[in-house]
């Protein structure tokens, strides 16, 4: 059953999907979620803080389907690139809040994004609520969360080496994390370029992502970290 916050979250996310953020008021969150407007401030404090909390969920939960597409497909590393690949363009299709995560575009419909280290207020006290005291931190910027998939498909592949009891010594794993690293980073920034100019089809987008995992597509040799050494 959710929770009441979970409630005045998925209520806002519909309300914003109706009309833009200026107009979303407070009184109608708290009546399409079935709790009183106190309880609303209460776990939210403001409305500022409740667009922080709404955009910061759905940064985790596009984080956790990262994981998911990782995880979910045992192939090559190609297989599973392909999979992050499609979740992200399928995510920013569906929730405008993660487009505008990944791209920057935030429009005059979308609360204004609040910079991740940041209070939200030098003058208001920490929330006693501890996930609003994360939400409070602010949003991550585009390079962060891209960061943040990158360093998610790193720990996958060391999981599996070490699952394997990989023989191969410690350079080599290294290695192949580093080239992990550049491939996952060139797999999101191909997506995005999809997601602000979409393709005429999703085979037409399958095709680009493929050639450049494979090298292809003027896409070649190692990474810029494996050429260096």
């Amino acid at each position: 059953m959710p929770t009441a916050r979970d409630a005045l979250l998925d209520a806002a996310f519909v309300a914003l999907a109706d009309r833009p953020w200026s107009g979303v008021r407070m009184v109608d969150v708290a009546s399409s979620a079935g709790v009183s407007r106190q309880t609303l401030y209460n776990e939210f404090g403001s409305k500022d803080g409740l667009a922080r909390a709404l955009v910061l969920r759905e940064a985790d939960a596009y984080l956790a389907g990262v994981e998911r597409a990782l995880a979910e497909r045992s192939g090559d590393l190609r297989d599973r690139l392909l999979s992050v690949a499609e979740w992200t363009a399928g995510a920013a299709r569906a929730s405008p809040l993660v487009r505008a995560l990944l791209t920057g575009c935030w429009g005059e419909r979308l609360p204004a994004p609040h910079p991740a280290g940041l209070p939200p207020s030098n003058h208001r006290p920490p929330s006693p609520v501890p996930a609003q005291r994360r939400a409070d931190v602010g949003t991550p910027a585009p390079a962060e969360l891209i960061a943040a998939v990158r360093d998610k498909a790193v720990a996958v592949l060391e999981r599996g080496r070490t699952a394997r009891r990989d023989p191969r010594p410690s350079g080599a794993g290294r290695e192949e994390a580093e080239e992990l690293a550049y491939r996952c980073e060139l797999t999101v920034r191909l997506v995005l370029s999809y997601v602000v100019a979409p393709a005429n089809s999703g085979e037409e987008f399958g095709r680009l992502i493929g050639a450049a995992l494979a090298g292809g597509a003027g896409v070649s040799g190692p990474s810029p970290t494996a050429a260096g050494r």
